[in-house]
């Protein structure tokens, strides 16, 4: 039950991360910007063939051999169940849509969609996969490195 959980969630990430990518793509004009909440928020339309800060622009088939290469990784790690809490999962899923989320806009238009911007720091623009891929990465490090490890002491413990 848990990895078809895991799996729908995933899924759901990818759809709303195509859906957002296209409702931006066929409603606002490119490099154009609608205020959300003043000073901390906006959409702002762009295209980008790199990575955050633009990094690596135009370098769309190296993104794309990392995203295979790290889904295939992390399929390896779901199958040989090195991760097997709900909680590292859940983080794998998210990590899992976001990348495909960004796979598809890479692989079909060489270039990734983003649109959200914070305008109080000086940050790069992303989307919704983006938003998953980093939160999860974010949570299952902290899990393994804080959480995790105190598991590990109190089983060893006993």
């Amino acid at each position: 039950m848990t990895y078809a959980f895991m799996s729908l969630f995933a899924a759901f990430i990818v759809a709303a991360d195509q859906i957002s990518k296209y409702f931006v793509s066929h409603h606002m004009a490119l490099y154009e910007s609608r205020t959300l909440i003043p000073g901390v928020v906006e959409l702002y339309y762009v295209r980008n063939s790199g990575m955050a800060w633009s990094l690596l622009s135009g370098a769309r088939w190296f993104f794309v051999g990392i995203t295979v290469a790290l889904l295939a990784l992390l399929v390896v790690v779901i199958w040989k169940k090195m991760f097997t809490k709900k909680f590292e999962l859940f983080c794998l899923a998210a990590i899992i849509g976001g990348a495909i989320g960004n796979f598809i806009d890479r692989l079909f238009y060489g270039e990734v969609t983003d649109m959200i911007n914070v305008t109080f720091i000086d940050f790069p623009v992303f989307n919704v996969a983006d938003c998953f891929v980093t939160c999860g990465a974010i949570l299952l490090v902290v899990y393994i490195l804080i959480f995790d490890r105190k598991d590990k002491r109190n089983d060893s413990a006993k």
